[in-house]
């Protein structure tokens, strides 16, 4: 198994690309910290993985929040000695909305949310990375990051083109330590969060305008976040991988 006695911590965890992601990394024989403000979510998926025979982790917090991710540190540090893996999934938005009806909150709960969080938890995890001389940090970002074959709304197009800057300059910043920063840019994924978003003659109309004909599932996010996170992808850094089966293509 690919990631046998290794420690990772998937942040945005208690469903969608977080979850699969989190059960797919056990799967391989991980031993998994699951983060997600949503509490009720974070047991639902820790209990399936405890069923499954994983070593997990679950913690009810907020990746953006500086103070809480040095706990959650600390704690799996306690338990596991060792830090392997970070990704930083956490993020989203809850409405497709026009620019100027975007209020100043909710503009800086985006960038909160989608961005600060990537920074918040990657420093939380540097020094012990580097004290290992290794690690593995993968950010998600997005298509619309990418491109503009697809409206959602602005403030999230622009945390997650953050994503990408920052995901680069870490890059180069931390390579000499050992450690490597990718990103993934899924296209449109059948989430239940993206799928309550619009109508599904809207997701189908959506599907059509990708080459491969249909929307990603979490599953097609998840194996290239583990790709990158793997021993194989060792040489692969400063990278943003699309996986949106040609919706953009950079």
């Amino acid at each position: 198994m690919r990631f046998e006695g290794r420690v990772v911590i998937v942040t945005g965890a208690a469903r969608g690309i977080g979850a699969v992601t989190a059960e797919a990394f056990a799967r391989e024989g991980a031993r998994v910290a699951v983060l997600d403000l949503d509490g009720a979510g974070v047991d639902a998926t820790v209990k399936r993985l405890r069923e499954s025979g994983a070593d997990v982790l679950g913690f009810a917090a907020d990746a953006a929040a500086p103070a809480e991710m040095r706990g959650v540190v600390a704690t799996m540090v306690d338990r596991w000695q060792r830090l392997d893996v970070l990704v930083n999934n956490a993020g989203g938005f809850a409405a497709i909305r026009a620019t100027e009806d975007i209020t100043d909150d909710e503009w800086a709960s985006i960038l909160r949310s989608n961005l600060t969080s990537a920074f918040v938890c990657s420093r939380a995890v540097l020094p012990l990375m580097k004290r290992q001389r290794a690690g593995r940090i993968v950010n998600v970002a997005s298509v619309v990051a990418r491109g503009g074959a697809v409206r959602v709304t602005s403030h999230y197009a622009a945390a997650k083109a953050g994503v990408i800057g920052f995901t680069r300059h870490l890059a180069l910043e931390v390579a000499p330590d050992g450690i490597t920063v990718n990103a993934v840019a899924p296209g449109t994924t059948a989430t239940d969060r993206v799928k309550a978003l619009r109508t599904a003659d809207e997701s189908h109309a959506i599907a059509q305008t990708i080459p491969v004909r249909r929307l990603g599932e979490p599953l097609d996010i998840a194996e290239a976040i583990l790709f990158l996170a793997s021993d194989a992808a060792s040489f692969v850094n400063g990278a943003t991988l699309d996986v949106n089966g040609g919706q953009v293509m950079a």
